[in-house]
């Protein structure tokens, strides 16, 4: 029974380990080396570092400590003892990192866009096993808590938006703001993927009279289920019935036609579905 629960542990220590050693290499080897901002406390810290000499990892630990217990007291989850340890191995590997691999001054486009992937493909490791790299991501948990009308999502991008400007002034050159900006957004995007897979669709929603006969002709026509949900419409009052199905984009316009054709009248909503598990998508495991 040990063994069991010590494995897990294991695994995510060794996943953390992992994650922030590649993250702390996309900061050493391209970001910090070219005057660019990661966003989050790691910007912070890397523009403390580029004023002061001081060491990244110490700055971002330091900063990270009081976030971290705030969280802790507030929230008192295991999401954030795991975000500690993973904060803590971030820190520690920055430092190893700084001193043992190279400073590449490259294109900055290229460092952008290097840096921004190795960052994602890190902190989507360390976030498959449970944490985050602390900082930005506790905040806006925290911020969320007291003020519901604020997404989390913006409170992050409000974060980084400030830090972006920090980087402006601090390396007193806008480019830099830009530069930032580009690796954020590559960051995100393969954080996306790793998380959540690149094989996103539409779901489909269809209010129509022939709701068998159009459920049959998708299902034999397009190989995708179809659920048939009961509606009743707000103004009318009228019953209805409503068919929902998940398709790959590439599929839409055959939907729209098999709709065309068997219900003219149908009314049809087509929405993004971030992320689809199941037959006939991404497997669930």
């Amino acid at each position: 029974m040990k063994g069991k629960k010590i494995k897990p542990i294991i695994i995510d220590i060794v996943g953390y380990l992992i994650g922030a050693f590649i993250y702390s290499a996309a900061v050493t080897m391209f970001i910090s080396p070219n005057e660019i901002s990661p966003g989050g406390v790691t910007g912070v810290s890397t523009a403390v570092n580029y004023l002061f000499g001081l060491p990244t990892g110490m700055v971002l630990l330091i900063i990270n400590i009081p976030i971290i217990i705030i969280g802790f007291i507030k929230f008192g989850s295991l999401f954030i003892a795991k975000t500690a340890v993973a904060t803590v191995l971030v820190s520690v590997t920055l430092e190893i990192t700084e001193a043992v691999l190279p400073k590449f001054q490259v294109d900055k486009i290229l460092a952008a866009l290097f840096g921004g992937i190795l960052m994602g493909a890190g902190m989507s490791i360390i976030m498959l096993r449970g944490a985050t790299t602390g900082g930005v991501d506790i905040i806006a948990k925290l911020i969320n808590s007291k003020y519901n009308h604020l997404t989390m999502g913006r409170i992050i991008l409000i974060s980084d938006a400030f830090v972006i400007a920090l980087a402006a002034f601090v390396y007193k050159n806008i480019e830099s703001a830009l530069y930032s900006s580009l690796a954020i957004f590559a960051s995100s995007y393969i954080l996306d993927i790793l998380l959540y897979g690149s094989d996103k669709g539409k779901i489909v929603y269809i209010v129509t009279n022939l709701p068998k006969e159009l459920s049959s002709k998708i299902t034999e026509g397009m190989r995708r289920g179809v659920s048939i949900l009961d509606i009743v419409g707000g103004y009318t009052g009228e019953k209805k019935q409503m068919l929902m199905c998940v398709v790959r984009r590439s599929e839409v316009s055959a939907l729209y036609k098999i709709t065309k054709l068997t219900d003219p009248t149908a009314f049809v909503v087509v929405g993004e579905a971030g992320a689809v598990f199941g037959e006939g998508f991404k497997n669930i495991s």
